[in-house]
Formats: structure tokens, sequence, C-alpha cells
């Protein structure tokens, strides 16, 4: 009887367990559901019905549970998308850390390949509102963003402790503020680059050596002081750091209204052309040059104009000790074999100069390291390109020029530049485009009326830049334009460098490198149609460009009709209105084609409203 007993306990046990298990799963379940919904757990294309926080536009509060109109096209047109949950405030959905640990990519930190690029699967991203954080306000305008922004757009205070003797940012009331200094430039950037110039003796110890020092790649940027005191100087500086362990220092640079890129020198080529920049510089950037057989040296190269310079302040430099020392040999005997030479050395900083020619690539030694590139190679096919371990030659109208032949800034923007003629392009073709351009922004201004006036933005991005015309038609306005170029249309990228402009490749299926609320004003020139013919998801571009674009920031949709009508039924959905409306016939495109020019609401969360009372 005892030994029966025995064998019906642990069943009745084993089925009370059952019992508290299912329960307990049922409240966890509750519980996670109740506290919002991770943003990459849903794709576009399958839109769910699922709880979410309050927002507040303009005027009124309204519950952002999904609802959903009958749409002839998708099935559905929602009325509402859903609030992500405010931990996904900052996401970037390429460059998100969460995702690599969630679907187990075996990457290679040593290479930094857990910082470079790794886009969801398109049913796995997000088909939320990122929400602002708590106590978010309208960006200062610039030019005093330069120097402080409101503490509560990015609530990261940790690199102003952890760099307080460097100076880069202090936190004062309910601002931070940014006196000017960096890793290496403790009392300020414009003491640090009054030196730099003196140091290469260009006239007036001005960095722009009187318009032929434009563009500059800044590589480990911090919170981008040093690109921020060259604009002073007519130069805009491409400010690159990853999302490590400084996060945020991108947020901050773009928060102040000054270039820069989510991105790092790891196993990938860099976003932009060869020959795209006159300087780069290195301030204790903690990248190690001479890994992989110098490879990040040569990207530094392909990237450099001929007769450039790099300019490196680093321990390396000028430190004493054993190991600084062996590093510095090395670095130095590997650039001389890249035929670059010492311009000048001082103090803790040294700057290297390119060859003008191909002269010294062709009295190498047979066999010097590192080699030539390959003939066949293309320096400036960079999507998704693996870097290589080689030296890129100038093609033979740079060697026969002895240089790459531009125009010193200003004059740069709107002469035709010799590698037009690589695109099949005449200079006649890149003076009417110029010509065009200006008269479609002014057309532009004319449809806003009052509302694009010049100090509600600074960020702007073109999301097909072409030749950069557009950006060069907002030559007059305090602005600065990221022009991205389409990695599946024409390479015209390089001709955006040559004007003196800066911008990037991108692929507009996926989603961007940059922080969200970054930008001020979005422009769109026929890259839907781009994304309808490709195949991808209307619906997931509009959310990406919600994620990029600021709280009462604008966007200038220039396209079919078509797609406009369809974008006019997401306004509500994501808290956009229109601006105004008129047929593109006035400014010389397809008759189908109309202006569009959109503006986003300022919104909260439930939470937020209860931070900022």
């Amino acid at each position: 009887m005892t030994r029966g007993r025995a064998d019906v306990n642990p069943k009745k046990r084993l089925i009370t367990w059952i019992i508290v298990l299912v329960f307990c799963c049922g409240c966890f379940y509750a519980y996670t559901r109740s506290r919002g919904s991770s943003a990459l757990e849903y794709g576009s294309k399958s839109l769910r019905k699922f709880g979410s926080s309050y927002w507040r536009g303009d005027e009124d509060n309204t519950d952002t549970s999904t609802k959903h109109e009958e749409d002839a096209d998708d099935g559905f047109i929602p009325k509402s998308f859903p609030v992500c949950d405010d931990r996904h405030s900052e996401i970037i959905p390429c460059l998100d850390r969460n995702l690599i640990y969630q679907t187990r990519l075996k990457l290679d930190l040593s290479v930094m390949e857990h910082y470079e690029r790794h886009c969801p699967l398109p049913e796995k991203r997000y088909n939320c509102l990122i929400p602002p954080p708590p106590g978010y306000r309208v960006p200062i305008k610039w030019p005093k963003s330069r120097d402080q922004i409101w503490k509560a757009n990015i609530p990261h205070t940790h690199l102003a402790t952890e760099k307080s003797d460097q100076n880069w940012m202090v936190v004062k009331g309910d601002k931070v503020v940014f006196p000017g200094g960096g890793t290496h430039f403790h009392y300020g950037a414009d003491k640090y680059l009054a030196s730099m110039a003196n140091m290469l003796n260009f006239p007036k110890n001005s960095m722009n050596n009187e318009g032929n020092v434009r563009t500059v790649f800044d590589a480990g940027c911090g919170v981008a002081s040093f690109g921020g005191y060259l604009l002073a100087y007519d130069i805009l500086t491409m400010s690159l750091a990853p999302n490590d362990v400084h996060e945020n220092q991108i947020q901050f640079a773009l928060e102040r209204g000054i270039p820069a890129y989510l991105g790092v020198l790891g196993t990938k080529r860099l976003p932009y052309p060869s020959r795209s920049f006159e300087l780069a510089h290195c301030s204790r950037c903690r990248i190690d040059w001479l890994q992989r057989n110098g490879i990040l040296l040569l990207e530094l190269d392909r990237i450099l104009r001929p007769g450039s310079y790099f300019a490196y302040s680093s321990p390396e430099a000028y430190a004493q000790d054993e190991e600084d020392l062996r590093i510095f040999r090395a670095m130095s005997a590997f650039v001389e074999r890249m035929c670059w030479k010492i311009a000048v050395k001082r103090d803790q900083t040294v700057i290297w100069v390119k060859p003008l020619t191909n002269d010294c690539y062709m009295q190498r030694e047979p066999g010097t390291q590192p080699p030539m590139c390959r003939s066949d190679d293309d320096p400036d096919l960079v999507w998704g390109v693996p870097m290589e371990a080689c030296i890129t030659p100038y093609s033979n109208q740079v060697h026969r020029s002895k240089g790459s032949a531009l125009a010193p800034w200003p004059a740069r923007l709107t002469t035709p530049p010799p590698r037009l003629a690589d695109l099949g392009y005449s200079d006649d073709m890149f003076i009417k485009d110029t010509e065009l351009w200006q008269r479609r922004v002014e057309h532009y201004w004319t449809v806003s009326g009052q509302n694009l006036e010049s100090d509600t933005f600074r960020n702007v991005m073109d999301m097909k830049a072409n030749l950069g015309s557009f950006a060069a038609a907002l030559s007059n306005k305090e602005v600065w334009v990221m022009n991205v170029v389409p990695e599946d249309g024409p390479n015209t990228l390089k001709i955006v460098y040559d004007r003196g402009l800066l911008g990037s490749v991108h692929n507009w299926c996926e989603s961007y490198s940059t922080y969200p609320r970054t930008y001020d004003l979005i422009h769109a020139w026929t890259v839907f149609s781009d994304i309808e013919r490709r195949g991808c998801s209307i619906v997931d571009l509009l959310l990406e460009m919600d994620r990029i674009l600021r709280p009462k920031g604008y966007i200038i949709y220039n396209d079919k009709r078509s797609i406009a009508e369809v974008i006019k039924k997401y306004l509500g959905a994501l808290h956009w209105e229109s601006v105004a409306i008129s047929d593109s016939q006035l400014v010389e495109q397809d008759e189908d084609d109309v202006v569009f020019i959109i503006q986003k609401k300022m919104w909260l969360t439930s939470e937020s409203l209860k931070d900022s009372e």
C-alpha cells in the first residue's frame, strides 16, 4: 500500500507544477505586453494590433494603439502606428548590438566587425515610431548649437565625466556645453588648428590654404569639435566614429549641427569614393594603423587626394618609450613605401603628404610591399566592398595634371570637375544641372511660403543627390548637406566631393547609419519611385525617414503624384502634416510629378509628458 501511494503522489506533484508553470508564463507574458513590444519583433509587412504609450500632438492627446483602414494595394493603411518602447529611442537598426546578440552573428571583434553594418531581415524590422526622450525640446539653433545643446535631447553625460580633463563637454544646468577641447587639444580646437596651419606654412595661418583645403576626414572624431571649428574656415569635415564605448559621440556632433557619420575603419571600405579629401586627421584615435598589412592606412590613402595630408597627433609621434618608438618607426617605414613623405613634425604632431603623381609608385622596386592595386579594381566601388591592402594609383588624367586639377573653394562649387568625363558627362550637362536645381530650389521655397525660413533647419539630407546641385543651390544658407548617392545608380558621389561637398553611398532599402532625430530637412527626389522599382517597402522608407527627421523638421517630396497620394494616407499615422503641394511642371519635370512639402509634428509619449511636467 505504501508503495502504491508513492507511485501516485509524483504524478500529482507533476500536474501541480505544470499548472504553476503555465500560470507564471501567462503572468510574464501579460507583463511584457504591458511594458511595450520590441521594435525588432514585427515587420512593416505584417502590422499587428498591440497596445502602446499615449502621444500628444500639437493640440491634443491620442491613443496610438494600431488602427487600420482598407487600402486597395496593401490591404490596409494604418490610422496610427504604435510607439516603440522607450528603450528604442536611440535605435540605429543596422548598427544595433542587440540584433547581433539575438542573431548570434559570428564576428571578429579584433577587426571591428561588430561596429560595421548588420541589418535586420525585412520581417524583423520595427514598424513603430521612435519616441523622443523625456523632456525633448526643439534643438538650439545654429550657430549657438555648436557650443551648447539641450541635455534632455541626449541624456548621456558620462563623457563629461570621463573626458573632464580634456574639455570635451561640460554639463551646465539643463544644457551640455562644448568648450572645444579634444583628446589631444585640451585648450581648444581653434588653437590646435592655428598651430597646424602654421606648421604647414599656410597663408595667414588659415587651414583652408586659400581655398585649396575644403573637405577633411576626421577619424575617431569624439564629439567633432575639430570639424566644428573648421567650419569657420569654410571647411567641411566628415567626422567619423563608431557606436562604441563612447556611444552617442556622433549624436552629440549632429545635435550641434556639425557634419558627422556613424562608421568604423574595419573590414569594409568607407562609403566615400577615392580622392575625396584634402586632409585626414587622427588625434589619439586609438586605431592600430599597422594591423593586417597596413590595410587601414591604405584605405586612408584611397580616400585622400593627390598632394593631401595626414595629420597624426598621438603618443607614437612624440613619446620616447620603447614601444611607441617601435610603432612610429614601423609606421614611418610603411608610409614611406606608400610614397608618403613627412611634410612637418613638431611637438606632438607629424603630418605626412601624399605624392602628386604616379612617379614614385613606378620607381618602387619589384615586390615592394604594399603592392599596387589590380588594374581592374574600381576604387570608387564602396558599398559593402571589402578593403584591399594595396595602393590605389592615380588616373592618367591626375598623373598628367600633377594633382586633382580642382578649382579652389568657392569657385569649386560651380566649376565642372575633370572626373565628369569618367561618367560620360559634359561640362555643359553639369552647368545645366546646376542651373536647373537652382530653379527647383527657388520653386520649393515659393511653394512652402514662410515655412522654410533660414533658421528653421541646419542639418540637411539629400536622399538622391546625383551631382550635388540641390546642395549647391543651398550654398547661400547656413546649412550643410549630407548628399546621399544610391549604391545602385550612377557613381556620382565623386563629383559631389569634387564640388567641395560631403556625402555617402547608401541603399535606401536599408536603414541609414545615423541616430534618430538628426536631420532638420530631408529632400526626396524620385527616391520612392526607385524604391518601388526595386520592390522594397515604401512603408519601411517612411518609417526610416521619420526616424531620421527631427520633430518640427521638413520633408520635400519630388516624385510621382500617385505615390504622393499613398503617402498622404499615412500622414496621420506618422504624425506628419501637409504644408503645401504643387505641380512639378514648373520646374521641368515629368507632368505626373508633384512637389509635396511635409512637416513632422512634435509629439511626446506619456512617460515624456510625466517627466516634463
